[in-house]
């Protein structure tokens, strides 16, 4: 009866609801763990997007900053989200959104950085904490400045961006909302902060990279170039001794054509001495005095030509000379001084009459230079030589109203290099004749004026020996200019023997 008596008592209708509210407490579970689960799904895409923008861009981490303020606002529901970085001394703005859409109000916003970390501004409180800072209400944060509680924003996270223990910026959200944030919406700017290091990171370690790989690309042109003058400076040696063995072979033969072209010219007058008591008819005599003086005439052609092959022997062996001297560090402006001073009192001693005007234009930075002092000087005494020949032979092609044959010497500092201009006013070169002023045994010069290897040895002492250049600046009838150039360090002479 009395089981009877309990089933009789439970209503149907109190069975189904109780069934009903059993099935939406479920229901709302479900929902409650759907909308979790799809949070934490669209959490994820969040950290898959900017792990994708990453990787996009390895040297560059300001994509990542702009991806991160753009999916924590999103994500979260702030108002607008922030990315500061430190540099241990200050705090800089570097990627926002939600900050205001007025243009004004933003820049003016970004004008307050970067700025010193204090306690009184939260993403400052998070560098100096080190830790995560969760204001859930402005007004009753004992922190906050009045300006700072007049905010739009009324709550707001901070996470520092750690590395090494040390912060290196704050990723920040704020929401105008009292409460703050979820834990779940704390953990994901936790991850976009984690990112935003590792982010900063790579980009750190790609210009290390970079710039290491630019340093080995220096590193193997500078080799390549020495390689190669090395290789030059091989040839030269060789070309040098293959030269100096045929000039010592020519010279020996040369000096007897020299000595007997001499002799033969005195002998010639011998035999017209003879000759003069001899019985010959007029006509006869003639003859042989004719003949006597074309025989000189020859001889006397014979010994020019001879002095001229036997200057340019001379400059073979002086071209092809390994000894370089010593290689160290001179003053440019008192080398340049020297070579002035040299080639005027030679050209003086050679030609009494010789009077040019001499200016200078020293840079007092030009300072000095890893050189051969001996080979600069030989190179400097060619060109300003050069320029001494051209001034005084317009004067005496031209004889123009005052004109004053000058030569202007200046030195300009360059930083790594240091350059010097030899400027004449004489007749000028020619384009066709620029072309090939460098060339070996080439010259504009009358026979037994020039050997044609002055300027040749002058380029290879500078380019091949020094590493530097040698550039010609020319206005026929107006001026000529070198403009030589060398290298400061002392990596850029190799090769040379010092002896």
């Amino acid at each position: 009866m009395t089981g009877t008596t309990d089933n009789a008592a439970l209503d149907p209708q109190q069975i189904i609801a109780e069934l009903q509210r059993k099935l939406d407490e479920a229901r709302a579970e479900l929902a409650a763990h759907n909308d979790a689960y799809s949070e934490r799904i669209a959490y994820q895409a969040a950290a898959n997007d900017v792990l994708k923008v990453m990787s996009a861009s390895p040297g560059d981490p300001q994509p990542v900053f702009d991806l991160i303020v753009e999916r924590a606002r999103d994500l979260c529901g702030g108002y607008g989200s922030t990315v500061y970085l430190f540099d241990g001394t200050l705090i800089h703005w570097r990627a926002a959104t939600g900050v205001s859409d007025n243009p004004s109000v933003r820049q003016a916003v970004q004008a307050m950085y970067p700025m010193r970390p204090t306690r009184e501004w939260p993403a400052g409180r998070a560098i100096i904490d080190r830790q995560v800072i969760h204001i859930r209400d402005f007004e009753s944060d004992p922190w906050l400045t009045p300006t700072m509680r007049g905010l739009t924003v009324k709550s707001a996270v901070m996470v520092p961006l750690m590395r090494g223990g040390l912060p290196i910026g704050v990723v920040s959200l704020g929401s105008r909302e009292l409460g703050g944030f979820t834990d779940t919406q704390v953990e994901l700017l936790k991850t976009f902060a984690d990112q935003a290091v590792i982010a900063i990171e790579s980009a750190r370690l790609f210009d290390q990279v970079q710039q290491r790989t630019r340093e080995l690309a220096r590193s193997l042109d500078d080799l390549r170039t020495a390689q190669d003058r090395l290789v030059q400076t091989e040839k030269l040696a060789s070309l040098g001794q293959l030269t100096a063995g045929i000039a010592h072979e020519i010279k020996n033969p040369l000096n007897f054509v020299n000595n007997f072209a001499a002799l033969s010219v005195e002998l010639a007058d011998e035999l017209g001495e003879a000759l003069a008591p001899a019985p010959l008819d007029q006509k006869m005599r003639s003859e042989v005095g004719e003949l006597t003086q074309m025989l000189k005439a020859n001889l006397e052609k014979v010994v020019q030509h001879g002095k001229r092959a036997d200057s340019i022997v001379k400059s073979m062996l002086l071209h092809s000379r390994e000894g370089s001297g010593e290689h160290r560090s001179a003053d440019i402006n008192a080398i340049v001084e020297d070579s002035l001073r040299l080639a005027y009192h030679g050209a003086r001693a050679e030609k009494p009459g010789f009077a040019i005007t001499l200016r200078r234009d020293f840079d007092p930075e030009a300072g000095a230079a890893e050189l051969y002092p001996q080979e600069i000087t030989r190179a400097l005494l060619n060109v300003i030589s050069n320029g001494f020949y051209a001034a005084t032979k317009r004067k005496a092609e031209n004889s123009e109203a005052g004109f004053e044959p000058t030569l202007l010497a200046t030195t300009r500092h360059l930083g790594g290099s240091v350059e010097i201009r030899i400027r004449d006013n004489g007749l000028g070169v020619p384009p066709d004749v620029k072309e090939k002023i460098f060339n070996p045994f080439f010259t504009t010069k009358p026979a037994g004026e020039g050997t044609g290897l002055g300027l040749s040895m002058t380029h290879d002492i500078i380019v091949k020996q020094h590493g530097g250049r040698i550039d010609v600046e020319t206005e026929a009838g107006a001026f000529t200019e070198f403009i030589i150039t060398l290298p400061r360090g002392s990596g850029t002479a190799i090769g040379h023997n010092s002896e």
